[in-house]
């Protein structure tokens, strides 16, 4: 039996001695990060991100009510769907998308229906074709656009019957300020104490 309890001992004792040292290098990690300033140029950028985002779609609702205008891209001219996301995107975060829905869909990032995010564009085959129409999705299931000629901008559903039959799928937007700021403030991150 002590044959059996000696290498049990030493086996627990090696394990309890390194665990500290585990502990002890992800802290120093951690404090290296925090003296550098990186996890906090980290956290900015993920503020400044969501902020956006928030922006954009406070931005959009500020429009409700604006007229449908096929090739209209103008709260004055009113709005055809993707003049309507041209227009928040480039007001919001200075980012110009192309003018046109499947333009837009070819321009953007394809991700999953459940990583969809409040300022990502989602798309609908109300043509016959696909992508001919675009919103801003603003969470919970909802989306914001500029329907059809006669309507005016709103907020929908997108599990409503209508379009959830026509949905073709969701797409996040990649570059302009947003993405330049990520980009600086990794840059200045890898640059900072070296």
């Amino acid at each position: 039996m002590r044959f059996f309890v000696l290498p049990a001992s030493l086996l627990f004792a090696v394990a309890v001695q390194a665990a500290p040292q585990q502990d002890r290098t992800d802290d120093e990690l951690a404090r290296l990060l925090a003296d550098k300033g990186i996890i906090g140029q980290l956290r900015q950028v993920r503020q400044t991100v969501a902020e956006r985002t928030s922006d954009l779609v406070v931005t959009a609702i500020g429009f409700l009510g604006v007229p449908y205008r096929r090739g209209g891209n103008s709260a004055e001219s009113g709005f055809d769907c993707s003049g309507f996301v041209r227009a928040m995107y480039n007001q919001t975060l200075g980012h110009v998308l192309p003018r046109r829905a499947e333009e837009q869909a070819a321009a953007t990032e394809k991700i999953d229906p459940s990583q969809l995010k409040p300022g990502d564009l989602v798309f609908f085959n109300t043509m016959r074709r696909a992508f001919s129409h675009v919103g801003i999705y603003v969470g919970e299931g909802k989306f914001i656009h500029s329907p059809r000629t006669g309507a005016q901008v709103r907020v929908e559903d997108m599990n409503g019957s209508y379009w959830s039959r026509r949905f073709d799928g969701a797409r996040r937007v990649l570059g302009g300020a947003q993405n330049d700021e990520i980009k600086a403030a990794a840059t200045a991150a890898t640059h900072t104490g070296n």
